[in-house]
């Protein structure tokens, strides 16, 4: 008899000392052919794990472009959504430049979200057999499969017809020269594709997708304000997504999608790259430069109750200008504005900040803003998550596909003579050898992944865990952390079998307000596993932010250290665990380092009258970075003016400790459909 095992969901390990819950088992349809010896059972079973109560840790990408984004294409992407997807299940994908990419393991959960801009559009100019492609402004781009011969002219060729495609077919669009229907056609079908490829993906149990669309908008001068926007439910949606020619600001898009929750369509938007806003994303003023009110604020955190706290183009925790006195804050800094060489403003543009600028607009009695928990993705333009230091392949396809493209070994000595001569600025000298730098893309990182804790996972159970903000990032590997406040964990918890049931019974989680109790002080539970295909985690932290006399502060506190170690009474520091990379081959310190960390750790410095939020860092020992390996297998020293080593880290969404005169906590909830209408108008 042959039986077909099919398991649509493998039992993910939670964080937590409760018993595992059981498989489901579901039997289906079985035949009896004729004329076979033996009847041949088509038995399908089905395994999918039962939902846990104290929920289980789940790793995906909300950032994810496909050869439907204008720019994707252009880089030599032309894999579509349905790609992707069987990308993130664990299959190999074909790189635009030539050699095969596949995930160590698969993810969990993914979402394609290209760019609604000029979906599908440029793909449909190259086509030379659609209406669109009729269009002069197409021409440049017909037939571009046919000068994807990598080679530097051959770079500036293509960003100088993208360029021109780009500013002509805007102008083109606006005074009517163009058919605004025949774009708007494209863009359905590349969105319904989308869709349907999100649809056909989904296994309830096993892998989630959601239909999401990334909204491109910047400020005039090219402050990086996009989102992505992720839907709960697929079984209705907008026929096209909202771009920037539909609003330049974010709030017009905030106010479709609160049109969008009347009709009882709901999503969320995920800003990114904060770094590259030049201190445009977490302002203290709206659109117009007119002083936030509750209004404003209440709707920001309605719809964006999360934040890419990382990415390929660099992480957005903080800054060594902003945060002085964290020796870990010059982690995989990119200083430059989205798709430019221009500086970018730290102020204003990265997440810890911003939590403290919402406490100082909570101190003046305005609704705080920035109370918004945190993921990581990849804003990938190859449909494939990179996050792997070691088998890094970057982001923008062609253009950054090769060690020697993305600036982390030497020109060749042809390439570099020829850029000398026709495009010098793509040049940058280090330790006297010519490197590929046009694109800043040395600065770029292998970063990164969302982290949730879900009860099962499912779109419904894990689009919850979104707005509820019991989410948490890392800059690629699959380490887990949860983070508990409450004022009632005894000593013996962190050795209960219990742990995170009375974790949840007594506390509130990260994402969560922490109300105040009258003459107590709260504890904080942390509990941190590291990925057990990557390195030992050395020390975990909780990150203090607050105000003194309206003055921003920050404290950095070691609650948990490897190797028995025990944080300094007056540092607050963890000792030195040891642990070293050899730069030779990019080999570790064997046996430092630990599989888990936990801590109840309660704040020294706690003042029952004084708001204040609380995040966790999780930092692995050291190990090489990405240009490192590059170098190494290329044979070269790695450049001196890159760090070659780093820490990977995770980070967990904020607990937020308020005061009795703190104003009261807003449901991050959306209102059901039958009473949206109320609640978008409070």
């Amino acid at each position: 008899m042959k039986i077909q095992l099919m398991l649509a969901g493998l039992m993910a390990t939670a964080l937590c000392a409760c018993s595992e819950p059981q498989e489901s088992l579901t039997i289906t349809g079985t035949q009896r052919p004729s004329g076979n010896l033996l009847p041949v059972n088509d038995e399908i079973i089905t395994a999918r794990p039962l939902p846990n109560a104290d929920r289980n840790a789940y790793f995906g990408d909300l950032h994810v472009h496909t050869g439907y984004s204008f720019d994707a294409f252009v880089f030599g992407n032309t894999t579509l959504p349905a790609d992707a997807y069987r990308y993130a299940k664990g299959q190999a994908l074909d790189h635009p430049s030539g050699y095969r990419i596949q995930l160590q393991q698969p993810l969990d959960f993914y979402a394609v979200t290209d760019h609604a801009m000029f979906l599908g559009l440029v793909r449909e100019a190259a086509d030379t057999s659609t209406r669109f492609s009729q269009y002069a402004v197409a021409e440049p781009l017909h037939n571009i499969n046919a000068w994807y011969n990598m080679n530097e002219l051959s770079l500036t060729r293509r960003a100088r017809n993208f360029a021109g495609f780009l500013t002509n077919s805007i102008a083109e669009l606006l005074d009517g020269t163009i058919d605004a229907e025949v774009v708007e056609a494209v863009t359905k079908s590349a969105w319904q594709d989308t869709v349907r490829a999100a649809n056909d993906a989904y296994v309830p149990g096993s892998f989630s997708t959601f239909a999401a669309f990334e909204y491109t908008s910047s400020t005039d001068d090219m402050g990086n304000l996009h989102r992505n926007v992720i839907f709960r439910d697929t079984d209705r949606l907008p026929a096209v997504p909202f771009s920037r020619f539909n609003s330049q600001n974010p709030e017009g898009l905030w106010d479709w999608m609160d049109g969008l929750r009347r009709q009882g369509i709901e999503s969320l938007a995920i800003p990114h790259n904060s770094n590259g806003s030049n201190g445009q994303m977490f302002r203290l003023e709206d659109w117009a430069g007119d002083p936030m009110d509750d209004d404003y604020a209440s709707q920001r955190l309605r719809n964006e109750p999360l934040v890419e706290i990382t990415q390929i183009k660099g992480t957005s925790d903080t800054h060594p200008l902003l945060s002085k006195n964290d020796e870990w804050a010059d982690f995989e800094i990119a200083p430059y504005r989205v798709a430019t060489q221009l500086y970018s403003e730290p102020a204003g543009g990265y997440v810890r900040d911003a939590y403290l600028r919402g406490l100082q607009l909570a101190a003046r009695g305005v609704v705080n803003p920035y109370q918004f928990g945190l993921i990581g993705s990849s804003d990938t333009h190859n449909s494939a998550t990179s996050v792997d230091e070691k088998n890094y392949f970057s982001k923008v396809g062609m253009l950054d596909g090769t060690a020697e493209l993305r600036g982390s070994i030497p020109a060749s000595f042809a390439a570099g003579t020829l850029l000398k001569w026709r495009a010098p600025d793509l040049l940058k000298e280090v330790d006297g050898r010519d490197y590929m730098a046009g694109g800043a893309f040395e600065y770029w990182s292998a970063s990164g992944l969302a982290g949730v804790w879900a009860e099962e996972n499912t779109r419904e159970s894990v689009y919850r865990a979104f707005r509820r903000r019991e989410t948490f990032a890392t800059s690629g590997p699959r380490m887990k952390v949860r983070f508990f406040a409450g004022y009632d964990f005894g000593p013996g918890l962190l050795e209960s079998p219990q742990l995170v049931t009375t974790a949840y019974r007594e506390g509130v989680s990260m994402g969560s307000d922490l109300p105040p109790a009258a003459g107590r002080e709260p504890a904080f539970l942390v509990w941190a596993a590291a990925d057990p295909l990557g390195t030992a985690l050395q020390r975990v932290q909780i990150i203090k932010g607050y105000l003194d006399g309206g003055e921003h502060r920050e404290r950095i506190y070691d609650v948990a250290c490897s190797d028995g170690g025990v944080p300094d009474a007056v540092s607050k520091r963890c000792p030195d665990n040891g642990a070293r990379v050899d730069i030779a081959d990019c080999s570790v310190s064997r046996g430092v380092g630990a599989a888990e960390l936990k801590a109840l750790w309660r704040d020294p410095d706690f003042k029952p009258d004084q708001e204040a939020f609380y995040y966790v860092r999780v930092l692995e020992n050291p190990t090489c970075r990405w240009s490192t390996w590059d170098a190494i297998r290329a044979g070269v020293a790695p450049r001196s003016d890159l760090h070659h080593t780093i820490q990977e880290r995770a980070w967990s969404s904020p607990v937020w400790y308020r005061p009795a005169a703190a104003e009261p906590a807003r449901e991050m909830e959306p209102a059901p459909a039958e009473t949206a209408r109320a609640a978008v108008g409070a």
